[in-house]
């Protein structure tokens, strides 16, 4: 069964279809009590101002509390064909995301294409390295590739959250409870400018160390 077709079924499960408009609803009704504290975001500004587009890095376990921070600015997420890729494309989309359904591993020909597309239309890319399937905090190439393909900088992002709770998922999802307090950090930017996809994948150590940087400065800026 292809990608698309994947996609379509889960699309039309109602279960899921149930789920995801639960979680829409959980999303605002929370995101509105939450206090988030940015910090370290002047390059993310600068380069947005300049009209360029970021790829964001970020970990799959931390997904909604930065799904509503960044809301309705048109940043494109990469998200699975799976069920519970549907349910966050769904609440995503809402969000006033836009969304490539696939991933850098599998079926990543056509998902690189399709993000390719999307930093030359002007939209910024989330893509979370752990993702889909993990192991948790584990970095895959996916990033680095799509950023020398894409020729757009990249900028890790991080969340920290004590006031929460973790779901006994593979990436131990977090839900920042009700008026916690949400510290967002961001990396430096960096290029990944190498010859092709192999010699790209090469630097995914290079995207770990920024993810290392922006969690210690969101711990840091938390206090």
């Amino acid at each position: 069964m292809g990608a698309d077709a994947r996609a379509t079924d889960a699309a039309r499960n109602p279960k899921i279809a149930r789920l995801a408009r639960a979680g829409v609803l959980l999303v605002r009704l929370l995101g509105r009590t939450w206090r988030i504290d940015p910090s370290h975001d002047t390059e993310v500004k600068k380069l947005r101002a300049a009209g360029q587009p970021i790829v964001f890095s970020l970990w799959h376990g931390e997904l909604l509390p930065l799904l509503y921070h960044h809301r309705d600015q048109g940043v494109t997420v990469l998200i699975s064909e799976h069920g519970d890729g549907e349910i966050i494309a769904r609440i995503a989309e809402s969000l006033g995301y836009r969304t490539v359904r696939g991933s850098t591993s599998r079926g990543a020909a056509r998902a690189l294409l399709e993000l390719a597309r999307e930093v030359e239309d002007g939209h910024d890319l989330a893509i979370t390295p752990d993702g889909p399937r993990g192991p948790a905090k584990s970095i895959a190439p996916g990033v680095a590739v799509v950023a020398n393909r894409s020729a757009a900088p990249v900028i890790g992002v991080a969340v920290y959250v004590p006031s929460a709770w973790r779901l006994k998922s593979w990436d131990r999802f977090l839900i920042p409870r009700p008026f916690a307090r949400v510290s967002i950090a961001y990396s430096d930017s960096a290029l990944i400018d190498a010859g092709d996809a192999r010699e790209a994948a090469l630097e995914a150590d290079r995207v770990g160390g920024m993810m290392q940087e922006a969690e210690r400065r969101a711990r840091e800026a938390f206090g």
